[in-house]
């Protein structure tokens, strides 16, 4: 029996355009009802920014994770980088109930604040929860070395190794250095690496070069991996999504 999944990954830019001219979550959150996912591993959420909040006249009343979520989806939120406007981190929407929830702290100096968020999730109709992943790593590489590793000892240790897993998030691996570290370490397979023999090219989601982002699995097969770019994509945040469709084979 096979269970498909369908995963977007994306940095939001705090729900602004690029050089925050715009408020663009509500676009956002319209082009992403259009995927119908059943989950969205996010990054650069805001939780909230009473500057912006004045600056800005539709500014939404709930948190950008709770906004986005709507009424189809449940949002977890993990608070990462705090300031005195407000405070942002990574959050997670699924279509599924979360068993339970964990917000791992990946920060390594005050300038760069960063986290690992976690969610068990039921899947109707499969044997094992879902392991779910959103992450975020620095832009230097000496410290994004040191954030996989914190990373794969964080997974060996809170995830069963049978279970189905899915990581993602903006990696800010232009060095494309995360993939045989977590193939090793770990056993993951990165999406776009396993159909088109690359990582995506997210950034900047204008004209796509640099691969930042990615989706890494465990226990299931990738049957498509698409960069969204175009409208209505381009004109939001400064990386383009990624999504995933997955199937995960069940023995009955």
């Amino acid at each position: 029996m096979s269970l498909t999944l369908r995963v977007a990954s994306y940095n939001l830019h705090k729900g602004l355009s690029t050089f925050n001219r715009r408020l663009v979550v509500h676009d956002v959150r319209q082009a992403m009802r259009a995927l119908e996912p059943d989950l969205v591993l996010l990054q650069e959420v805001q939780g909230a920014h009473h500057g912006h909040a004045q600056r800005f006249a539709h500014w939404p009343q709930d948190p950008q994770y709770e906004y986005l979520a709507g009424e189809e989806l449940t949002a977890i939120y993990g608070r990462n980088a705090n300031y005195r406007h407000g405070h942002h981190g990574n959050a997670l929407l699924s279509r599924f109930p979360v068993r339970r929830w964990d917000n791992h702290d990946l920060t390594l100096h005050k300038l760069e604040q960063r986290g690992l968020l976690h969610a068990v999730l039921d899947v109707n109709g499969w044997d094992r929860p879902l392991h779910a992943l959103s992450v975020h790593l620095n832009l230097r590489a000496p410290d994004r070395r040191k954030q996989l590793a914190l990373l794969s000892e964080y997974i060996q240790a809170e995830v069963p190794m049978h279970a189905p897993l899915v990581l993602a998030g903006d990696f800010n691996d232009w060095r494309r250095e995360a993939t045989p570290f977590l193939s090793r370490e770990l056993g993951l397979n990165e999406a776009f690496e396993t159909l088109h023999g690359a990582p995506a090219r997210s950034f900047p989601a204008r004209l796509p070069l640099l691969t930042l982002d990615r989706v890494y699995v465990r226990g299931m097969q990738i049957e498509t991996a698409n960069v969204l770019t175009g409208a209505p994509w381009a004109g939001l945040s400064d990386h383009a999504p990624l999504y995933t469709v997955m199937t995960r084979h069940e023995a009955h």
